[in-house]
């Protein structure tokens, strides 16, 4: 229903009300009609619900398959190490989750607990749940609206809409209806809404929607939706079913094999399960998650708040950035940018100085300064004041020798402000005592003005029109002098036969920083795109300066123009659509969810209410930190602490950098479980036993994957990581060569690894299930050296750039000289201890992985 629209006589009609409020009887009926005036949410999943989800993921699955298998075995200590692995996944996915819910709980801590109402006249209050459409609302300076409402009487009435709408200015209220016309909430003058709050006057109202029908309601059916599926949970998932399909595959192959062989269905089954349990990677999910953990932990120190894990590895995907233009893309901060003064010298002889329009600049506002040096005040008032006083004119100087005696103050009817001052020292003419100063809108001036200038005003909208068009919000100055101060202070008598001084242009300037970062974005293949409550010119202006405008296909759409397009038309244009201005909350969302129609990975930013759908639904939400509300941080995923754009793309750096290094430990295990299924698949063709047991496996999986994993984490950056493109989120784990990296370098691994088992077991050697034990984690230790970087030799990179890496080295070499050196542990792994000759022997044989890998990028460069 368009309420703002309606005359108040039919609204009085709709909701069968009076301006003395309902009676008991109906208030009962229409709360039976309409329910309880709250924000309610769908049904909550309970602790054990979220625990059992966490616990249903496919890899967490095979996991626990994997630890009943070795409790089967006998093996209890593989079984407890497995299942403490998916208790500490479970635990982390569960926080994850238990905090999303902390969103709706947020919204409605916004709304007000009681109101105070008209009912059959007579003022109660009541608890806001229970007001109904119809009831007469009493508002005043400092009350939240408890429901949205209609004007009918108001008494400069201003309020706070910036968490609903976004706009940081306090909106002027009044009871008349609006012509005909498509109005964005911070326009409708005529409302109120539930959530936001009296700054100041007093005002009464009618209730005309509650509870989920009124706009904060609206906003709470849009975060009431599933979470979205990152790219890296969207390809473990897949990778998870794919691999058990795969292992299923393979066991049962290897088990036919050997039992029409002739070999016991026992051993057989034992050969099985120890190829299953090689080809899980049991440390990968808790890698996974302390990988991004740690990257949330440097993303922090770099002003970006992860409050969701998976967000570290979605900023390495993103192919959109949609944002805020307030205070992210700009300063924040009006600023002067250009001044133009009339050519009229009628008042020349009223300042000593020159500069009429500077003088007149300073002498007409209401900012005062606090004793740090802080401007206080209207923003607009404060950027034109200030620009006065870098000019060394100084208010508080000049009401020295012109004092304020009078002013009429700015109302949104009038569009104007005018104070009026006594001069301090009049000419010996006394019709020079009283200077009368006003400011304003220019086109309500250009009315005012005297006959003299009248045919001028062409020339002056010329230089207003060309002042607009670089986005700047003008403002214009005119003035009078009287003889006296009139009796009566009507501002129809007083702002007439003005003369225009000139004008101002402001606007809020872009940060010099997100000039530099929306090059980067577009260098990195990541496409900026401005959503804002300003006005189009102003949005396109600030646009073009940052570069997220540079060509003439570049396409600027207004909250209007989007709702008359259909979805398949908005579609089709929204990859050349960069700025978006005056649009509502539920259509960021329609921004959000075409541009991921579109196969795009979305990050959106947002500070009010207003913007928690979109941020709850983009792949990668973006809170402000310094100016966001509790609603907009619970919904994001991320959250900016100093609200600057540029910000967003070092975490974007960062977040390349941690995908990257995801994908290099995925490599690394994938490659060793590979070499470790090789060796028990290939063993059996040769006459070999079984290479490993259950708890070399293990060991392997979780020791020698795990520390030098883990450092991975820490790898520095690709020197081009901003240079190239987005990952393809089409593309698999394994795309870009690593599948044929993990098959051959596996299957050399394996091969390596039965070929000193062979060698030793033809020369007699009892130790050679520990030396072909040994040649496999020193051959993955060789392994792990090489994939620190793609496409650079190690040599380059050098050794020394990531500390932590030659740390778990160390650790995982010395760990594995304990086991095999050490009485209890060769009793608990079923090991023996080496000769140097055999150490020597397993090490050499392991060097050959190293080699191949160096080698292996060599010839890749070669042919580039």
């Amino acid at each position: 229903m368009n309420w703002h629209l309606l005359p108040l006589s039919e609204i009085v009609q709709l909701l069968n009300t009076t301006p003395s409020g309902i009676d008991a009887v109906t208030a009962s009926e229409h709360l039976r009609e309409h329910g309880k005036n709250q924000i309610e949410d769908k049904k909550k999943k309970t602790i054990l619900q979220m625990l059992l989800h966490q616990l249903l993921d496919f890899m967490i699955l095979i996991l626990i398959t994997a630890a009943v298998i070795s409790g089967i075995l006998g093996d209890v200590t593989d079984a407890v190490i497995i299942l403490a692995i998916v208790v500490i996944n479970a635990f982390v996915g569960f926080i994850q989750e238990y905090r999303a819910e902390k969103a709706m709980e947020a919204l409605k801590n916004m709304v007000a607990n009681h109101a105070r109402i008209l009912r059959e006249g007579k003022m109660i209050d009541t608890p806001a749940s229970d007001l109904v459409p119809g009831d007469v609302v009493v508002l005043e300076a400092g009350n939240i609206i408890p429901a949205d409402v209609r004007f009918f009487e108001t008494h400069q009435v201003k309020v706070d809409e910036s968490a609903l709408t976004g706009e940081s200015n306090n909106v002027e209220k009044n009871p008349e209806e609006l012509s005909a016309g498509d109005y964005p909430l911070g326009d409708r003058a005529n409302m109120g809404y539930k959530g936001t709050s009296i700054t100041s006057g007093r005002a009464l109202a009618y209730v005309v929607a509650t509870g989920m029908n009124t706009e904060l309601g609206n906003i709470a059916k849009m975060i009431q939706t599933d979470e979205t599926t990152t790219p890296l949970q969207k390809r473990l998932t897949a990778f998870g079913k794919r691999l058990s399909v795969t292992i299923l595959i393979i066991c049962t192959v290897i088990f036919l094999i050997g039992w029409l062989r002739g070999e016991s269905v026992l051993t057989m089954l034992i050969t099985s399960i120890s190829l299953a349990v090689a080809a899980i990677p049991e440390a990968l999910p808790a890698l996974v998650t302390i990988a991004l953990a740690f990257g949330a932990k440097k993303l922090a120190k770099s002003n970006a708040l992860i409050r969701k894990l998976p967000a570290v590895e979605t900023l390495g995907s993103v192919t959109y950035i949609c944002s805020d233009k307030t205070g992210t893309l700009t300063l924040n901060k009006m600023t002067v940018q250009e001044i133009f003064e009339t050519s009229d010298t009628k008042y020349d002889a009223v300042f000593a100085e020159s500069n009429m329009l500077l003088h007149i600049m300073a002498l007409n506002n209401d900012v005062s300064k606090e004793e740090n040096g802080k401007w206080l005040g209207d923003s607009t008032e404060v950027a034109l004041v200030q620009y006065a006083f870098d000019k060394n004119l100084n208010r508080a100087d000049l009401e020295l020798k012109f004092p304020r005696i009078a002013e009429l103050p700015f109302d949104s009817k009038r569009k104007c402000m005018t104070t009026i001052h006594q001069i301090e020292n009049p000419a010996a003419d006394q019709s020079t005592a009283i200077i009368v100063i006003t400011k304003g809108a220019v086109d309500v001036l250009f009315d005012k003005l005297n006959v003299d200038q009248k045919s001028l005003i062409p020339e002056f909208e010329l230089k207003v029109n060309e002042m607009a068009e670089k986005g700047y919000r003008v403002l214009g100055y005119a003035m009078k002098i009287l003889p006296s101060l009139p009796e009566n202070l009507d501002a129809d008598e007083i702002e007439t036969e003005l003369t225009l001084i000139g004008f101002a242009g402001m606007i809020d300037p872009p940060r010099e920083e997100a000039r530099q970062a929306v090059t980067e974005c577009k260098e990195a293949g990541i496409i900026p795109v401005m959503i804002t409550g300003d006005h189009k010119l102003t949005a396109k202006a600030i646009a073009e300066k940052l570069g997220i405008i540079s060509t003439d296909e570049d396409l600027v759409l207004t909250g209007p123009e989007l709702t008359a397009l259909t979805q398949i038309e908005f579609i089709n244009i929204v990859e050349k659509v960069k700025v978006y201005a005056r649009v509502n909350p539920e259509q960021k969302l329609r921004i959000i969810n075409a541009l991921q129609s579109k196969n795009h990975f979305v990050a959106m930013t947002g500070d009010g209410v207003n913007d928690a759908p979109a941020l709850k639904n983009a792949d990668i939400g973006i809170a402000m930190g310094i100016n966001g509300t509790e609603v907009s941080k619970e919904a994001s995923h991320m959250i900016l602490l100093d609200d600057n754009f540029a910000t967003i793309v070092v975490a974007i750096k960062h977040g390349r950098k941690i995908f990257d290094n995801i994908l290099k430990f995925i490599k690394y295990i994938m490659t060793g479980n590979s070499g470790e299924i090789w060796a028990i698949f290939l063993a059996p063709f040769f006459g070999l036993p079984i290479p490993l047991l259950a708890i070399h496996i293990l060991w392997i999986n979780l020791v020698t994957d795990g520390l030098p994993g883990l450092a991975l984490a820490s790898e520095p950056s690709e020197s081009n990581i901003m240079k190239r493109p987005p990952r393809n989120p089409k593309e698999n784990i394994f795309s870009n060569g690593m599948a044929i990296h993990i098959l051959w370098v596996g299957f050399l691994m394996g091969a390596v690894t039965i070929g000193m088992q062979a060698w030793a077991i033809h020369s007699a050697n009892t130790h050679w299930q520990t030396m072909a034990f040994t040649v496999l984690c020193f051959s993955q230790l060789g392994h792990v050296i090489i994939i620190r970087s793609g496409t650079q030799s190690i040599f380059k990179i050098g050794f020394f750039s990531n500390k932590p890496m030659l740390g778990a080295l160390t650790i995982t070499i010395i760990l594995q000289f304990t086991i095999i050196y050490t009485p209890f542990f060769n009793e608990v792994f079923k090991t023996q201890p080496l000769t140097i000759y055999e150490l020597l022997l397993t090490l050499a044989a392991s060097s050959i992985i190293f080699c191949s890998g160096e080698f292996e990028k060599w010839i890749k460069n070669r042919n580039k």
